[in-house]
């Protein structure tokens, strides 16, 4: 099963991010067959990390949240809030295989929150600058909850655009990077 995971940073909680990134980055490295994809949101300065994404195939939402809520970070207080949601990885490859690479262009998580009937569980018909898509669902799965697209766009307008806007209560664009060691 996979399941789409971010934790959002609590305010002023950098230094301690800082001081936990090997303890983080070892915390993951226990779940690198499992990950499709990983790495942190930032503020519209580029700079300044808001939080962090991670989509991970486990075998059930029990160990999702294990996964979720063991996490160092979360659990030294850096974080403010994790939003966990069964997703259905509708490329059906990792972040690695993007064939677009690591760092050319503008990255994005596009974030639709639902409500209503299902919208865009196919991705657009240009899915060259995809690098994750698909929809958020209910733990059992039966329900749509909304819609999680890692992407590269020119500039966040047309990240969001990726999304039917008036088939969802919010869309959150954030700037995203590819996580993990160098």
């Amino acid at each position: 099963m996979e399941f789409f995971c971010y934790h959002r940073d609590r305010l002023d909680s950098l230094a301690l991010r800082e001081e936990l990134l090997e303890e983080h980055w070892s915390y993951m490295d226990r779940y690198a067959k499992e990950l499709i994809a990983r790495g942190p949101t930032f503020a519209g300065d580029g700079e300044t990390p808001t939080g962090s994404v991670h989509i991970v195939d486990l075998p059930d939402p029990a160990a999702a949240r294990a996964f979720a809520f063991d996490e160092p970070n979360y659990q030294a207080g850096a974080y403010r809030d994790v939003l966990l949601r069964r997703w259905r990885n509708v490329l059906g490859r990792t972040m690695w295989d993007f064939p677009g690479g690591r760092s050319d262009g503008n990255r994005y998580l596009v974030l639709g929150l639902g409500e209503g009937a299902a919208a865009d569980l196919a991705p657009p018909p240009d899915r060259d600058e995809l690098i994750a898509y698909g929809p958020l669902l209910s733990d059992d799965g039966d329900t749509w909850l909304g819609t999680a697209v890692l992407l590269r766009a020119p500039d966040p307008d047309t990240a969001r655009a990726t999304l039917t806007a008036d088939r969802y209560a919010d869309i959150e664009v954030h700037d995203w990077e590819f996580g993990g060691r160098r």
